[in-house]
């Protein structure tokens, strides 16, 4: 009981610290990691080393991705730390672990498909034009220009918008995954893009509050904001509905394509970076690592030779 009255003063301090996903992804990795414990009659909490090194080859032995591996370790310590105990994600047997797992299912992740330029044509010529499907090519439009992470998009406010002259438009991200303070970072919003969120916005009668919300089968608009879970579904129905696979969708679509757009165009890292509001190069290089290779020096030194 002392335990649970632990975590608990650790969730009354917390609230409003951590952002919405990521007490979501502790909730959910707590309650998968003890569940598995009482499966295999062992003491969840305190977890000892011996305990998250088998999870860990458990998670491994069924295909769990290695991200979701190493974000269930990351909860199981992060929980543990707030209940008083050591963090067994720190001791030789759980370290071990981590390293079979990534020698038996490797570390690169599987990436998203893109939606980029090409299956943004392909989207609007068959989106519909009822309610719902406006909403939906809004939001996608907006994801793109912003390279909007899910968290971002939804959070999006109306007061957030400026319009400015020729039909462009900006956006106040007042929060992001990189902006835990909240400084907020303003990006443009291209004319075609601000032309779409006009047209939801007049369909909706939205002229305050939440930008993206949900909509019901009578076309009866919510009054908050859309769940970030939402997105992807959204990014997937719009690709079913041009022909493109959706199984490979998901929300960083919209983030994948923009990115490998803009590398296609001739920008570079640097400015891949500042747009889509990364701090490190990896994960914009990795999106546009084909494109980066047609760049490199062993392309360079062919098409020299013609």
């Amino acid at each position: 009981m002392a335990i649970v009255a632990r975590l608990q003063l650790y969730a009354r301090h917390a609230q409003g610290a951590l952002a919405p996903e990521t007490e979501r992804a502790l909730r959910k990795a707590a309650l998968a990691c003890t569940s598995w414990a009482a499966t295999q009659g062992l003491e969840a909490l305190p977890t000892a080393s011996e305990t998250a090194a088998a999870y860990v080859d458990a998670l491994a032995a069924q295909g769990k991705k290695p991200a979701s591996i190493r974000q269930a370790v990351w909860a199981i310590g992060t929980l543990l730390r707030a209940a008083g105990f050591p963090d067994p994600a720190k001791a030789e047997p759980v370290r071990l672990a981590l390293k079979r797992m990534a020698r038996s299912l490797g570390t690169r992740q599987q990436q998203a498909a893109p939606l980029g330029g090409g299956e943004v044509a392909q989207i609007l010529a068959t989106a519909g034009t009822g309610l719902s499907a406006i909403r939906d090519v809004a939001l996608l439009l907006t994801m793109r220009d912003l390279l909007a992470r899910r968290s971002e998009i939804v959070a999006l406010d109306l007061d957030e918008l400026q319009r400015q002259e020729g039909g462009a438009g900006t956006a106040l991200i007042r929060r992001s995954k990189t902006d835990q303070a909240a400084a907020g970072e303003v990006r443009w919003l291209s004319p075609e893009t601000c032309t779409w969120l006009r047209r939801w916005l007049k369909a909706a009668g939205i002229d305050d509050g939440p930008v993206f919300r949900p909509v019901s089968k009578a076309d009866v608009v919510g009054g908050t904001a859309l769940e970030g879970g939402e997105v992807s579904r959204i990014l997937k129905r719009l690709a079913k509905r041009a022909g493109l696979d959706p199984t490979a969708i998901s929300g960083h679509s919209a983030r994948v394509g923009m990115a490998q757009d803009l590398v296609a165009d001739g920008a570079d890292l640097a400015a891949v970076m500042q747009a889509g509001r990364w701090k490190s190069p990896i994960m914009p290089a990795r999106y546009a690592e084909r494109l980066l290779a047609n760049r490199g020096a062993v392309a360079g030194y062919y098409g020299q030779r013609g």
